[in-house]
């Protein structure tokens, strides 16, 4: 995206949130803890570290909790004005990464990601519209890019359309890396391979897969195995497209499906869900141009199965 694009939407974003932060110019180098101290004049040294601990400190539009965050004279520290700040607790969401333009999170399995219109269920999406509306923010949250309701792992949603478009239209300019592990059933033979194959949507919101072009998507699954045992088979997946149920149905054609997606062939369910993980997701980011880089834990059923 252009530079000037970038600049218009941290502008406007920045000129849209005005009344909910008091701004701070960082004038010579010093940690945070320390910059703060000066800038909440009054304030006790259990007040600043609240204020941290509760993510209300923004470094150059990125929250930042580090009480000793080496700031840099130029930088621009924001404080978020609203005392009572409410913090994301839900058993299906946690926020791994935010900043003023988009949040990353972890999602569980079992919840959609966005609820389809019309529809009254409980999804990711809304979840973090309730999040930002208690802290005061006056925006939504806007979908990037999807897992599907089994599926658990990293997710982006940009703050405002500006940064959604910037993602939809670059992508593949902006997503270096988004790579899943999932557990198979029997073992795969090939230690790694690419899956190509057209898909089309068939009965059911069941995918159906051509190894050859007859008007479907194509979709691209790069696999690697990292562990065997008697049963099954721990890999790891990086996309080249991003196609609906691509990897569970790609999976199914290799022969070896997912654990627990009965959907797509499999024949057990011995933790009661479908062994497929989000994990590592990097990307520059589409405003400030940072690169940045998740990474989270496998969950403990995959341990239970891969010990």
């Amino acid at each position: 995206m252009a530079k000037k694009d970038n600049k218009a939407t941290k502008e406007f974003y920045n000129r849209r949130q005005s009344n909910h932060y008091i701004d701070y110019h960082v004038d010579e180098d010093m940690p945070l803890m320390e910059f703060l101290m000066k800038a909440m004049q009054g304030a006790s040294r259990t007040k600043v570290k609240e204020v941290l601990t509760h993510r209300m400190v923004y470094v150059d539009n990125k929250i930042t909790t580090q009480y000793n965050y080496p700031l840099k004279k130029g930088q621009l520290v924001q404080i978020i004005k609203r005392r009572n700040v409410y913090e994301l607790r839900n058993p299906f969401v946690s926020v791994v990464y935010e900043d003023m333009f988009l949040i990353v999170v972890e999602k569980q399995v079992g919840i959609v990601t966005s609820e389809p219109r019309g529809a009254r269920m409980n999804s990711v999406k809304k979840i973090l519209n309730e999040y930002v509306k208690h802290k005061s923010q006056s925006f939504s949250v806007h979908l990037v890019h999807r897992l599907d309701r089994e599926t658990s792992g990293l997710l982006v949603f940009a703050k405002n359309r500006e940064v959604q478009q910037q993602f939809i239209d670059n992508w593949h300019d902006i997503v270096s890396d988004r790579r899943y592990a999932a557990i198979l059933e029997g073992n795969v033979e090939k230690n790694a391979g690419t899956i190509i194959s057209w898909l089309t949507e068939g009965k059911n919101f069941t995918m159906e897969s051509s190894p050859v072009d007859n008007g479907g998507l194509q979709a691209v699954t790069n696999y690697r195995v990292n562990q065997r045992n008697d049963k099954y088979t721990l890999i790891e997946l990086k996309l080249d497209t991003g196609r609906k149920n691509q990897i569970r149905v790609h999976m199914k054609d290799i022969g070896h499906p997912i654990v627990g997606d009965s959907k797509y062939g499999a024949t057990e369910n011995p933790v009661g869900r479908i062994m497929l993980h989000a994990y590592k997701l990097e990307f520059t980011h589409p405003v400030t141009h940072e690169h940045l880089k998740f990474e989270i834990p496998l969950p403990p059923e995959f341990k239970q199965l891969m010990p």
